[in-house]
């Protein structure tokens, strides 16, 4: 039930909606219909809604209800599995512009932080802010070495305004929940659950820090993609210090022609950071829009991008990372039944799916694409459509992806808009399969084992008796991996990955066991029979881990 100190907040958000004629979201909560009739005592929008589209009237409506229903109209905007393109085209242009609070609180908030006076801190701090959002406003300063920073401050307050909010959004959720006609689609309490878990990651400055330190750390050269120098020594929970950049905002052609920069090959630089920032670090930007990316207005030879704002940053498990590699290859090699296949093997889809009726969705889709000249086709909105048909599938996707599609969306925007004429397709091929080569070359495989080899000769003494003990509530059908899944070809699937996990490492510590007996009691054969037999150990131990991924 909607505790009764949120009502009063969650009539001004019926008022609100009606007033900017989304009479639609009011309709869909019963208790708030009777409101309809004081329509003409509710007063204007500031501007005339009337003949806007719904989702601009939306982003109006949301702006007007402050910065917290700003967040989570942005995070619906990355949301294109669950609401309208329209909608989501609009909230994906919301701005998150607020007043600043006093430079004098910010002096305050800095230095009860850091715990320093602020003279000691910095040699100089501009109460003035550069920029100010609802989480955090921006100051520039300057260290006692003369380098030049930035400072991001958390307002003050931010954290009990933000859990009211969340309280208020979390009730228009479940009232959502039940009477929306299509709650099930819109899963309103995820959507909540979604704006909840970024604004508590916004709410820690030294989370942002690490994210930016690691970003910086993965494109060290600096050839490709600038990340500026965290000041760890300045940077706390509700205070983070960065180096001071500049540069052209991605979306300015006029000023990057003005530098003189090669826009088309700072186009192709775009589309290849992305695949590396997802597909070689399985780390990436995932706010990229052109405020938060920067051109370099130095480099005219070899251009740069600069990367701003670390605050939403997406990675992948690693399984999903490498499905979604395997299903952008066979999208660039239109091999559609692979593509059925993989969505299948992945899990994303039950099992029970029919491959060929996939399949033939798959090509439905995709086709009329390929008739187009390659650099007219869009490799975001050919992604996107695709997971819309797989929903009818019963598609399930995790967060992560859903945030990776509208990164997607942003990168191949920004390389649109930069190089009309962008072959999207021609660029990101080469990279990919480059990445995939050395991701799960042999070389790289052979690392991997060597770095769990302490981790599986520690259990390997143990190693009989948990076969036997799986075995044994395997046949007693108490094995938790079969007991959570809903099909019996699933549960078929589990079992042979089980069994051959359970295979490979039973082989692999016999053969172990077999090279340090000989190595002990038989040193008169040589040291070349155990150590063959040591590899083909820990070969096997690497057979049935992977196969069992």
């Amino acid at each position: 039930m909607t505790p009764l100190t949120v009502v009063p907040r969650l009539l001004r958000v019926a008022i609100v909606l009606l007033r900017y004629r989304l009479d639609e979201l009011v309709d869909a909560t019963h208790l708030f219909r009777p409101l309809k009739l004081l329509r003409p005592l509710l007063g204007r929008p500031v501007v005339d809604v009337r003949p806007l589209a719904r989702g601009a009237r939306l982003r109006l409506a949301l702006t007007e209800l402050g910065p917290i229903f700003v967040k989570a109209g942005q995070v619906l905007s990355t949301r294109r599995d669950l609401v309208p393109e329209d909608i989501a085209d609009e909230l994906a242009l919301l701005q998150d512009q607020v007043p600043p609070f006093p430079g004098v609180e910010a002096k305050a908030i800095v230095e009860a932080e850091l715990k320093a006076p602020l003279s000691r801190l910095y040699a100089r701090f501009d109460e003035t802010p550069l920029a100010s959002a609802s989480i955090a406003q921006v100051h520039a300063a300057e260290l006692s070495d003369g380098r030049a920073v930035v400072v991001k401050v958390l307002r003050p307050g931010i954290d009990a305004k933000i859990a009211r909010d969340v309280r208020l959004l979390h009730s228009l959720g479940l009232l959502a929940q039940r009477w929306h006609p299509n709650a099930d689609k819109i899963r309103p309490l995820d959507v909540v659950a979604e704006v909840e878990k970024m604004l508590e990651h916004e709410l820690d400055l030294q989370r942002e820090g690490a994210s930016a330190s690691l970003l910086r750390r993965n494109f060290a050269s600096g050839v490709d993609l600038y990340v500026p120098e965290v000041h760890w020594d300045l940077t706390a929970q509700r205070v983070l210090t960065l180096e001071r950049v500049h540069g052209i905002s991605s979306d300015d052609i006029a000023a990057i022609d003005a530098a003189g920069i090669d826009r088309k090959a700072l186009a192709a630089k775009g589309v290849r950071v992305f695949y590396e920032q997802v597909f070689r670090d399985n780390f990436f930007h995932a706010d990229a829009h052109p405020g938060n990316i920067w051109v370099d207005p130095t480099r005219t030879t070899e251009p740069r991008f600069i990367a701003l704002d670390f605050g939403i940053m997406g990675s992948l498990p690693e399984a999903d990372q490498y499905w979604l590699a395997q299903n952008f290859i066979a999208l660039f090699e239109r091999d559609y039944a692979r593509i059925a296949k993989l969505h299948v093997d992945a899990g994303w889809m039950p099992s029970t799916v029919r491959l060929d009726e996939l399949e033939a969705a798959v090509r439905t889709v995709c086709e009329p694409y390929f008739t187009r000249p390659l650099s007219q086709i869009s490799l975001a909105e050919l992604v996107v459509k695709l997971f819309q048909t797989a929903r009818r599938f019963e598609l399930t996707l995790q967060p992560q992806l859903i945030l990776l599609q509208k990164t997607l969306l942003n990168i191949e925007g920004v390389g649109r808009l930069l190089d009309p004429e962008i072959d999207i397709w021609a660029v990101a091929h080469p990279v990919l399969k480059r990445i995939l080569r050395e991701r799960y070359s042999p070389l790289r495989t052979l690392r991997e084992v060597r770095k769990r080899l302490p981790e599986w000769f520690h259990l390997a003494p143990r190693l009989p008796e948990l076969v036997h003990d799986s075995l044994e509530r395997i046949a007693r059908g108490e094995h938790r991996l079969l007991a959570d899944v809903d099909t019996l070809s699933h549960q078929s699937h589990l079992l042979r990955r089980l069994l051959r996990m359970i295979a490979g490492g039973a082989f692999g510590a016999t053969l172990l066991l077999c090279a340090t007996l000989l190595w002990a009691l038989a040193p008169q054969h040589g040291p070349w029979l155990p150590l063959g037999m040591g590899v083909a150990g820990v070969l096997a131990f690497g057979w049935g881990w992977m196969r069992s991924h």
